[in-house]
């Protein structure tokens, strides 16, 4: 069934997808997809939940020391995820699973920075995207300067570049770096999108300490177009996404695109939410869930059945258990390899502490090999 946007109560989100699994339109964000690749959409989903609940899992059980989970926030991840370009580049903060798993970077790689076995040891030009960032909202920065690059470095075909995605949460909206990157950004008309993932929460600290207007509309003083969108809706999400990167590649500047969604779990793995949010908040969003929404439009457009479903289960259970036994597997890295790679080139200081370090270790080897 199709219906008008207009017809949907808020006005100011864009939806393609209503919660009970309707497809709406959008006069300015038209979208064609194959029924193939709606299904593919809702394989995306349903894996990166998967990904995302084992990683939660094995955090429980001491095998991780920390997961900041995406629960709830997949349709924002996969739909901006599948709309990119080959080339373009994503910065990240810490929570983009679901968009690096859009980007073929094995989820393995996640694993491993969360586990201790290293800092972060992805090829970004490999993946076009960047390590994750912790420091909140520097990575608008990082974006901003690489699309500048972009302009620099003058390759285009067809006058068509590439261009750089910053996603941010709405606390890091707050954050200096980030305004600064939209100063810079809009001066220079830089080809960037700006991809905030409003969950409501920043923390334990509300949406209404961040700010007292829809956090879109922020962009309009800086000189640059604002679109929220329905963050649990992968298709509008998609067509939102697909839309502000066409329009950086094609010189028309940045956009801020605001994600209205839902963290459903723990701001990490550390954090009690029962202890700043009420039940009844989360029952609400329960009721928009993205990815039961795809489900109800591929089941009532008999576009997918019963065995398609169980497919994508066990797909997402088998992944889950891969993920498991390769991250069991994980070797310890040696003591010595928090020292390498924090410099380009060799340090002095940091030489001298590595070495320092290394002799305080061996004196406990002695000690053990001393006898009683």
């Amino acid at each position: 069934m199709t219906i008008d946007v207009h017809s949907v109560q808020d006005a100011e989100l864009v939806q393609l997808l209503t919660p009970e699994g309707e497809r709406l339109e959008h006069p300015d964000y038209p979208l064609s997809l194959s029924d193939q690749q709606i299904r593919e959409l809702y394989r995306d989903l349903v894996v990166v939940r998967a990904l995302d609940r084992e990683a939660v899992a094995l955090t429980r059980q001491g095998e991780l020391g920390l997961w900041p989970s995406l629960l709830g926030q997949e349709a924002a991840q996969v739909g901006s995820g599948r709309a990119m370009g080959a080339h373009d580049m994503v910065f990240p903060t810490y929570r983009e699973h679901g968009v690096a798993f859009c980007r073929g970077l094995p989820f393995l790689e996640i694993l491993k920075m969360f586990r201790g076995v290293n800092h972060g040891s992805w090829d970004p030009k490999e993946f076009g995207f960047h390590l994750y960032t912790i420091v909140i909202g520097s990575q608008a920065l990082h974006a901003t300067g690489y699309a500048m690059g972009i302009q620099r470095d003058g390759f285009q075909e067809n006058g068509i570049g590439d261009a750089a995605i910053a996603y941010f949460g709405d606390g890091a909206t707050s954050q200096g770096d980030v305004n600064e990157a939209f100063v810079w950004a809009a001066v220079y008309n830089a080809p960037v999108v700006f991809f905030c993932q409003n969950n409501q929460w920043a923390i334990s600290e509300p949406l209404e300490r961040q700010t007292k207007i829809p956090l879109y509309r922020r962009a309009q003083g800086f000189g640059f177009p604002g679109i929220r969108v329905d963050g649990n809706d992968v298709l509008a999400t998609l067509a939102v996404t697909r839309r502000a990167l066409d329009l950086a590649r094609t010189g028309q500047g940045p956009t801020l695109i605001e994600a209205f969604t839902y963290r459903m779990g723990a701001h990490t793995t550390t954090d009690d939410p029962t202890r700043y949010r009420h039940s009844d908040e989360l029952e609400a969003w329960k009721l928009k869930d993205p990815i039961a929404r795809v489900k109800a439009y591929l089941s009532r457009s008999g576009l997918a059945v019963a065995d398609f479903f169980d497919e994508v289960d066990a797909e997402a259970k088998a992944a889950s258990r891969t993920l498991r036994e390769a991250c069991l597997a994980l070797p310890d890295p040696a003591v010595s390899a928090m020292f390498e790679h924090v410099y380009r080139a060799p340090h002095q200081q940091l030489d001298e502490e590595q070495a320092a370090y290394e002799a305080y270790l061996a004196g406990f080897e002695t000690t053990a090999g001393s006898g009683d």
